[in-house]
Order: C-alpha cells, then sequence, then structure tokens
C-alpha cells in the first residue's frame, strides 16, 4: 500500500480512508443554508492539532456545518452491517454521518473527526441523512459527561444548528454534531465484510485495527486472537463503568459496539435515577433486551457475534478456532466481574479486596432497589456518611421509603470499613467523592435545555448544563445544585428516543 497523502486543510490523515474503496462510500456534505454554532470544545481541538484559534462563531459554523468541503478533505461514508435487536441487517453503514480523517493532536494518537447529520449517503434507506437538534445536543451533553466521569467514550468536538428544517413525527430544527472516535469501526463492520465472504478485507480490517489500537502490546498468534481477546477486555472494563454509575445505553446492537471499547451513538441512552435493576428508557426496545441489568450479557452477545467473523483467521481448522475463540469470549465474564467489583468497592471507600465484598455490594444495591433510592445520590451521601456519620446518617437513611434494609447493612459497611488499612480524617469521604459523581447528565434536565432550544432558540440552559457537568466530582455549590438534584415525580423522563 502507498503512503498515504497528508490533508492539507486541516491537516487530516486519510486513516480508514486508506483502505480499499469497497470499505466506504466516497459523498461530499450537503450545504446548510444558515449555520449557527451551538458549541465548539475549544480543549479538544486543541488537543487535537486542529489550529483553529483564529476562527470566528460564523467560521466555525460554516466549517462544522460542511459547508467549506474544501477544507474538509475527502469525506466518506463508512459501510457495516449489524444485529439490530438480535436481527441481522446486511447492510446498515453511516447513513447520515461522514468520515474526514485523522487527527494526531499533542499525545500523537489518530482520532477519527465525523460530521453526524450532514446529509444523505448510499446507506441512507431513503431516510434525510439529517439530525434534529434535540438528537445533537443529547449526544453533545452525554458524550461530554461520560468523558469527564473518566468513562471510555466518543468526544463532541462540534454542535451546529443548520438554519433548517427536518422532519421526524413532526417538523424540528436541524443540527450536525462533529464527533471525535478512537476509530468509527464497529463489530458490525466485521459483520458487514463476513456476510459477503470477502476473506481479503476482513483480513486488511484485522490488520487496520490491530495496528491502530493494540500497537506494541504482544497478541497472541494468529493476529485476530489477539485482536479478539483485547476487544473483549476493552468491553468488559466498557460495560463494567458504565454499570458503576448507572449508565443505560439503550441500543446495544452490533452496529453500536466499538472495536475501540468507547461508548458510541448515543440515541435513546439515559442515566438512572431512582435504582431499578430492570430499568428500560429506550422506547424502542420493547421486551428489554439492553435494560440496565441487562448490558453485561448482551456486551457478551454482541462479542461472540464478532467471534464468528474472526474464525476463518483463528485457525484453519473450524474447530480448533472454536475452541480458541469460545476461550476467549470466556474471559468476559470474569474480566467484567473483577472490573465492576473493584469499581464498586472504591465507590464503597473500599481499597483492599476481601471475599465478602461481593455480598456486601450487591446487599446495598438491594436495599437502594427496595428502599426506592436514587442511585446517584446514595453513594454521594455514603461518602458524606464516611465523612459524618451522625447527620449523613439520618440524611441517607430518610432517602428509603422503608429503613429496615438500610438499618441491616450500614453496620455491616461499617464492619467492612473498620478492616480496612487506617487513613487520615476524611481522606476515606475524599476517596469516595472522587469516584461517585455528584452530577450526572439526569434526563429530565437535558429535555429541559432541549424544550428551551427548541422551543424558544434560547441555548443559555444548555450552556450552562454543559458547564456543570465537565466537574461531575466537584462539591455541590449554590450555583450547582440544581444539576445535583434528583428529579421530582412530575419532572421523571421514562422514555428515551433514537432520534432517526
Amino acid at each position: 500500500m502507498t503512503a498515504p497523502q497528508r490533508d492539507e486543510a486541516l491537516r487530516l490523515d486519510p486513516g480508514y480512508r486508506s483502505l480499499p474503496e469497497r470499505f466506504y462510500a466516497r459523498v461530499a456534505p450537503e450545504p446548510v443554508s444558515r449555520p449557527r454554532l451551538i458549541a465548539f470544545n475549544a480543549p479538544l481541538a486543541a488537543a487535537l492539532g486542529l489550529e483553529l484559534d483564529g476562527a470566528d462563531e460564523a467560521a466555525l459554523a460554516s466549517l462544522w456545518s460542511g459547508n467549506q468541503p474544501e477544507r474538509l478533505g475527502g469525506t466518506v461514508a463508512v459501510a457495516y452491517a449489524g444485529h439490530q435487536f438480535g436481527q441481522f441487517v446486511p447492510q446498515l453503514g453511516d447513513g447520515r454521518a461522514l468520515l474526514l480523517g485523522d487527527a494526531r493532536g499533542r499525545d500523537g494518537i489518530p482520532r477519527e473527526i465525523q460530521l453526524k447529520g450532514s446529509g444523505r449517503t448510499p446507506f441512507s434507506r431513503g431516510g434525510d441523512g439529517r439530525a434534529a437538534l434535540g438528537p445533537v445536543m443529547r449526544e453533545y451533553l452525554v458524550s461530554e459527561a461520560m468523558h469527564a466521569l473518566g468513562i471510555s467514550t466518543t468526544r463532541a468536538l462540534a454542535a451546529v444548528a443548520t438554519g433548517e428544517t427536518v422532519w421526524r413525527e413532526g417538523p424540528l430544527p436541524g443540527a450536525i454534531l462533529t464527533r471525535v472516535a478512537a476509530s468509527h469501526v464497529r463489530i458490525g463492520t466485521f459483520e458487514y465484510f463476513a456476510a459477503r465472504g470477502d476473506r481479503a478485507a476482513l483480513e486488511l480490517l484485522v490488520d487496520h485495527v490491530a495496528q491502530r489500537h493494540v500497537p506494541g502490546v504482544p497478541i497472541a498468534s494468529p493476529t485476530a486472537l489477539g485482536l479478539l481477546a483485547a476487544v473483549v477486555e476493552r468491553q468488559a472494563c466498557l460495560v463494567a463503568a458504565w454499570m458503576q454509575v448507572g449508565f443505560v445505553h439503550g441500543v446495544m446492537n452490533t452496529d453500536n459496539t466499538s472495536i475501540a471499547g468507547e461508548t458510541i451513538d448515543f440515541g435513546p441512552c439515559a442515566f438512572l435515577d431512582t435504582y431499578d435493576p430492570a430499568t428500560v428508557f429506550s422506547s424502542i426496545d420493547r421486551h428489554g433486551r439492553y435494560g440496565f441489568a441487562n448490558q453485561p450479557q448482551a456486551a457478551r452477545w454482541n462479542l461472540a457475534r464478532l467471534a464468528e467473523t474472526l474464525l476463518p483467521m483463528i485457525d484453519p481448522a473450524p474447530e480448533r478456532a472454536v475452541l480458541l475463540a469460545s476461550a476467549a469470549l470466556e474471559e468476559f465474564p470474569r474480566r467484567f466481574e473483577a472490573a465492576w467489583l473493584d469499581g464498586m468497592r472504591r465507590k464503597l471507600g473500599l481499597a483492599t479486596a476481601r471475599a465478602e465484598d461481593t455480598t456486601l455490594v450487591r446487599a446495598w444495591l438491594d436495599a437502594l432497589h427496595r428502599g426506592q433510592v436514587d442511585y446517584t445520590v446514595a453513594f454521594r451521601d455514603l461518602a458524606a456518611l464516611a465523612a459524618d456519620g451522625g447527620r449523613a446518617r439520618e440524611a441517607l437513611r430518610a432517602r428509603f421509603a422503608d429503613p429496615v434494609d438500610f438499618d441491616a447493612w450500614v453496620p455491616a459497611w461499617e464492619a467492612r470499613v473498620a478492616r480496612e488499612p487506617p487513613l487520615p480524617p476524611g481522606a476515606r469521604a475524599a476517596a469516595m467523592r472522587r469516584v461517585n459523581p455528584a452530577i450526572i447528565p439526569r434526563n429530565h434536565q437535558i429535555e429541559r435545555a432541549i424544550a428551551a432550544a427548541v422551543g424558544e432558540g434560547d441555548f443559555a440552559p444548555f450552556t450552562a448544563l454543559s458547564i456543570a457537568l465537565a466537574r461531575p466530582y466537584d462539591e455541590v455549590d449554590a450555583r450547582t445544585a440544581e444539576y445535583a438534584r434528583p428529579p421530582a415525580p412530575g419532572e421523571r423522563v421514562i422514555r428515551t428516543f433514537c432520534g432517526t
């Protein structure tokens, strides 16, 4: 393969565009009439090495709306397939997104930049290829909140209102999101070529992904098996992190499962308020396939679909290939449980591991469920209890509809904490606050910000919420108290929508 030519407009490398053309379709963004900048992530732009400091809002809006295709270089819509709620669709692809190329910033690591909502592509399947303002705002807020929470995720670089109308159930203002990812390769990308029996493309894809995501790391021979093991590890850690903060992805199809181990595609996603492991937000998840507690099993199922595409490259003998792939997949529950339990220990203020910890954690979650307690607030209050057992204990106890489980659990937790190495006063509570956020992107606040923008053209609530979400672990003060408050009964949002 010849050396890639550098894209001088934004100084982007071709990256994925260097692969053969059956991996994508060359498409230019469709121009929009009145682009207006909603948000621009200047720190992320600087980290990516994008020299845009002198650009004003109008120039940034024009660039990230796709109205300056000559500056973006050759844009492509990526091909992929996917299992959607368990049903295989042989061709999906980016129906409304265009990949620009790779930015290499301060750390030298390549990251793909993509426009989402930039118009029709050959994969649009009859859609308009556009995005509505509300889903763009939701993805900007939640993806950046995930980053602030320390969870692997795609990032939001810019959001632009297009000045045009898109039609869903009715007319809505349009918008475009600029998304940044380690890569946009999904399990569904492998499924696309496997369904076509294109072994050569699969081998190219394996090499591309392995070189990009596991460079310098010893990989088992053959490369496909080492890649599978790496993806299993990353997905286990990712889903464990979701579970620790109460995140519900909502649409964990294989086309929404990143090979890089990043949270991707924030359609009907949401965060738990009152703790209930059966919680389902997505309006299209009618049977709870991707409910909160089902996410680890869903991830494991998705990984099995990836393994199926790699079998011919794992070993030429089918039976041996299945044995090797199965062994790699069997690491998922072990690795997930270890990552989840380690994180939950830290949330409870525990720095060491004991056999009884799983029982202690699950008893706490059961108590929250039966007591109808807000998940985020409960853990933050527990940190306060670690600092000051008196008033904090009563405040937390009062959150339980029936405190009998709380009364039974707290002595067991205190006894377990007493077996930890001694710490200076306040150190345990401080450590707990570093892993238990006070502020998460709550559904009712996101919907309030969207309603103000869509209904009144008022983006002040969006901006204020963005600022609050950027520092989720800080102590709450008068300016941020509203964002730490659980929804009142009349404010609860129990259904979220995909936006496509």
